[in-house]
């Protein structure tokens, strides 16, 4: 929808009377601020680091920076204890998520060289620089008072004990020698880092997103229709209403160079099969130029689609070509999700945006013998994800829909997976989540997406606990195991997320 970039905010707390009492005390901790920023630094956001915020007077003044900056999420770093007073008001105005970092310099105080130091005051002051598990009760406390939800970090900011004992021997006088070297992060701090980052950008790009809905739904199918206002809400989604006939037209329209250049784009993505009529390559060419210039116009991030019209109309011949062209929108981030399942089209945006995929997917069958659950859909196929090549494949029926033509087939990248449903149930939106592997195996040559899944609680475990939740029959299936990362979009939009397995 626009080209706003996340905004992460950043700022640390400290105590404005330990300044005078203690010697570079400030600095070090402002330093530690400094290292925060580096490891949110991305390329593709932007960080809003406020820095170290000491007073009441200035937590006032940072929460309208924080406002006026627009940011997204906001990581409070605990550096040494500090009054809840400098916390709230920053937060409070600010009304974004809040990620408490409750991080020591180090792994822990060398407890040798710190009582060596022989300076009380010195000494005073190196353990408050360790000091920032001590207001994070404070901080909590004065959160859930409020009404603010929030979420935390514990660990290490740097996670090599050398790094803060070479700051206690430089301020104390002391001579020491070193070994330069890369310096070790903690890698829970770091993974919860990123796994937050990674929710907050999903978060942003699903509140700035346009959704087109086109057609109708597949008359019957009850589990599949959607609360659109329930959507808008709990995503910030924009629901984009458009026209069959908007595409009737841009078909019309469009040149034979641009449906020439887009067939050599389909030789170079595809494997094209041989018995596929030249006449229907052209045909999903020629629909598939259209539906990039629908998206392009209306400036889509996603969409979801279905309609039959009657034997011999235009309307019909369009939309029975409309596979190939789906998968390319598809594979170029706008997932496109067929039978008009708009819950569907967001778990794919989301799992997209996540950077595992998400390929529009449901039932087949169960293979008991090999305990495995084998799932697909009649396209389209997310051919990023696609285990070798997508195929190409001539069809003289497409089952339960109107026309013929070509369709896509391809299995999900052997790996490791994982699910995703949109549920809308009792007023309220759940992500419903699962784990699992993606196996090789024989699969069903039927011009479809087909894949073989293995879940470590079973295929019959798994389809019962699934088919507990309530979901529709859809569901986004991309590589990897991110389940983490979608508890925490779930934090973020205050969504409940359940996980089967």
């Amino acid at each position: 929808m626009t080209d706003r970039i996340l905004k992460v905010g950043l700022f640390g707390i400290g105590l404005s009377t330990y300044w005078p009492q203690f010697e570079s005390l400030e600095d070090r901790l402002t330093g530690y601020v400094g290292q925060m920023a580096e490891k949110l630094a991305r390329p593709d956001i932007e960080v809003v680091n406020l820095g170290l915020i000491d007073s009441a007077e200035a937590a006032y003044d940072a929460g309208h920076r924080f406002r006026e900056a627009d940011v997204d999420i906001i990581f409070l770093h605990v550096t040494t204890y500090a009054l809840s007073s400098t916390v709230l008001p920053v937060v409070r105005r600010a009304r974004v998520p809040v990620v408490i970092l409750n991080l020591q310099p180090a792994a822990a105080i060398d407890y040798h060289s710190f009582n060596a130091l022989g300076d009380r005051t010195k000494m005073t002051g190196d353990w408050l620089a360790h000091c920032g598990a001590c207001p994070v009760p404070e901080i909590a406390n004065v959160f859930r008072r409020s009404g603010i939800a929030f979420h935390q970090i514990t660990g290490m900011l740097n996670g090599d004990p050398h790094v803060d004992r070479a700051n206690v021997f430089r301020r104390s006088g002391i001579a020491f020698h070193q070994i330069t070297g890369m310096l070790n992060g903690d890698p829970h701090v770091d993974r919860e880092i990123g796994d937050w980052m990674d929710a907050a950008r999903v978060a942003h790009v699903m509140a700035h997103n346009r959704l087109g809905v086109m057609g109708r739904y597949y008359n019957g199918m009850l589990d599949i229709y959607s609360d659109l206002t329930a959507q808008a809400a709990a995503f910030g989604t924009h629901i984009e209403i458009v026209e069959i006939d908007e595409l009737a037209r841009l078909r019309r329209e469009a040149t034979e160079a641009e449906v020439e250049l887009c067939l050599e784009n389909i030789r170079s993505e595809f494997d094209i099969q041989p018995d596929c009529d030249p006449a229907e390559l052209h045909r999903a060419a020629h629909t598939a130029v259209a539906l990039r210039k629908l998206a392009e116009q209306k400036r889509l991030g996603s969409l979801a689609y279905y309609y039959e019209s009657v034997a011999g109309h235009e309307y019909e011949d369009l939309i029975a070509s409309v596979i190939v062209g789906c998968s390319l929108l598809t594979a170029a981030g706008i997932p496109v999700a067929g039978e008009y399942e708009i819950k569907n089209a967001q778990a794919m945006k989301i799992m997209d945006t996540f950077g595992a995929g998400g390929s529009f997917t449901e039932y087949y069958a169960m293979d008991f013998n090999d305990d495995v659950v084998v799932m697909g859909h009649d396209g389209p196929g997310h051919i990023k994800v696609s285990e070798g090549r997508t195929k190409i494949r001539p069809l003289k029926v497409y089952h339960g829909k109107v026309g013929s033509g070509i369709s896509v087939e391809m299995s999900v990248r052997h790996g490791p997976v994982t699910l995703l449903s949109v549920i809308e149930r009792e007023g309220r939106i759940v992500l419903l989540c699962a784990e699992g592997q993606s196996v090789p195996g024989p699969v069903l040559e039927i011009g479809n997406t087909n894949s073989r899944y293995k879940f470590d609680v079973g295929a019959r475990r798994f389809v019962e606990d699934w088919n507990a939740q309530g979901p529709a029959h859809h569901c986004a299936v991309g590589v990897g195991h991110i389940a983490r990362k979608i508890a925490k979009l779930g934090e973020l939009l205050g969504l409940q997320v359940v996980q089967v397995c």
